[in-house]
């Protein structure tokens, strides 16, 4: 996995990831199933934080006597009173985040088999993490497989019982006869990513998801490496200083 990601590039790539899940799933799922992509919106409450600024910029004005109909290049005087802000702040604002799945359906019935949630960051923190959490407690009272995919180190993991294994980035199957079991699959940022099962109708086995060769054809159907900043540090939270070493010699190695 490429940590790069984890900036404002990630909303691309995430439906780029659905769509070559869905490429890969198909002919494996065929003729009797069909994965089609989903789509839902959720609110997203936009503050300094989410968008990054860590301190909002201050102007402060000039002191001085103004003549009548004078313009500053800083600001409209009128009079002697000037009409330059105070400061400028950034307003929190609500914005629609797009939060693709993978929806996997028996063909005969149209009925849902198996659902597959890429994590987005807007469902890794705050509401978004509470809503999310809630959503899968009622998808977890139904008949559905729910394989829950989490290729971001920041943010809250899901909401489990009991210590996840070590890992970057982990994979999180919820087969239906097995609740409340959910299988951990973890992964690290060194390693290739793990191939997954897709469980379907018994008594039909399971398929079988090969994360890494999903998000390898991403950056062959996009170039994502050529959008990358990797001159400078990803995207926080902060590598361990094993890992930095490794992304850097890797990096260093490229550029060869």
């Amino acid at each position: 996995m490429d940590p790069y990601l984890e900036g404002d590039l990630w909303q691309e790539f995430h439906e780029t990831l659905a769509s070559e899940i869905r490429a890969q799933l198909l002919p494996k799922l065929a003729p009797k199933y069909v994965a089609l992509l989903a789509k839902r919106y959720v609110i997203n409450h936009v503050s300094s934080e989410g968008i990054g600024i860590e301190q909002a910029k201050v102007i402060y004005p000039d002191v001085h006597i103004a003549k009548p109909n004078a313009v500053r290049e800083a600001g409209v005087a009128y009079g002697d009173t000037t009409l330059d802000p105070t400061a400028e702040l950034i307003s929190p604002f609500d914005e629609q985040v797009p939060i693709p799945s993978i929806e996997i359906r028996d063909v005969a019935n149209r009925s849902l088999v198996t659902v597959i949630e890429i994590l987005s960051p807007v469902n890794k923190r705050g509401l978004g993490a509470r809503e999310y959490n809630l959503r899968r407690s009622e998808m977890l009272k139904t008949r559905t497989h729910l394989l829950e995919i989490d290729l971001l180190r920041a943010g809250e993991r899901i909401d489990l019982i009991g210590k996840l294994p070590p890992g970057d980035y982990y994979a999180f199957l919820s087969r239906w006869q097995r609740h409340p079991i959910t299988s951990v699959y973890a992964m690290s940022l060194r390693q290739r990513l793990r191939a997954v099962p897709v469980p379907l109708l018994p008594p039909d086995p399971d398929v079988v998801l090969d994360l890494q060769a999903a998000v390898n054809a991403c950056f062959a159907l996009v170039g994502y490496e050529r959008l990358l900043d990797y001159t400078s540090a990803p995207p926080t939270p902060e590598l361990l200083p094993e890992d930095r070493a490794w992304v850097d010699e890797l990096l260093a190695s490229t550029r060869q």
